[in-house]
């Protein structure tokens, strides 16, 4: 089991006896989610550190007012939202559902301060996830001041996605996503009926889904569409 832990984003590069010492003094706890069922729901307060042991789950993003929802699949091993522990938004961005049988562990975050934050691998591991998402943000929020049809549609899912890669789906109506992007219905579906005749996404019934493609990947390939 050490070895598994050890896996875990935040708990990398910690020896044995050093995580040994984390588990005298903070309570694991080990919970199991049947297929279907809920593990967090979005804007709830997020008061554990979550980790995906085992299994995969879905994340499921919605903007009511703005009429969208983007899902998303996680594999393990998988750190649940640890950049909403603390700051001024300390609710879940998403809900998150089991697929098939999955294993969870959760830590009160109050053990972060009183015991994780004295080891000094787990601060380094902590603080690289929080950086790196403020600066792939920032990076996003930058690069969606382009004017490029195909730039916009791929910088509007990479602000919202929480990784580049894997199978997303968009729920969202043509007219929606034009709003949102500031363009022509007619010039969104052209772009999107583009993509799909190149195999990059699938279009259905007020829905969008990538199959196991990076966005990198579907944004360099957009980009040769238009040339």
């Amino acid at each position: 089991m050490y070895d598994n832990l050890l896996q875990l984003p935040l708990f990398q590069g910690l020896c044995k006896d050093d995580f040994t010492s984390i588990i005298e003094k903070v309570k694991f706890h080990f919970q199991t989610y049947k297929k279907g069922e809920t593990i967090v729901k979005q804007g709830t307060p997020c008061n554990y550190l979550l980790f995906l042991l085992s299994g995969e789950i879905i994340s499921q993003r919605t903007e009511k007012e703005k009429g969208y929802s983007i899902i998303e699949i996680h594999n393990e091993p998988y750190a649940i939202e640890p950049y909403s522990l603390f700051g001024m938004q300390t609710n879940y961005t998403a809900s998150y559902r089991a697929t098939e049988n999955v294993k969870i562990l959760s830590i009160d975050k109050s053990y972060i301060f009183s015991e994780l934050n004295n080891y000094e691998i787990f601060r380094i591991n902590y603080l690289n996830i929080l950086s790196n998402r403020c600066q792939t943000i920032h990076q996003k929020l930058w690069d969606s001041r382009m004017s490029n049809l195909h730039e916009k549609f791929i910088n509007f899912l990479l602000l919202r996605c929480q990784k580049p890669n894997g199978e997303k789906t968009l729920q969202i109506t043509m007219e929606d996503l034009a709003k949102l992007i500031n363009e022509t219905r007619i010039n969104v579906s052209k772009l999107l009926n583009d993509l799909q005749n190149k195999g990059l996404l699938q279009l259905k019934r007020k829905e969008i889904f990538i199959s196991q493609i990076s966005s990198q990947t579907l944004y360099k390939r957009a980009e040769r569409i238009e040339t």
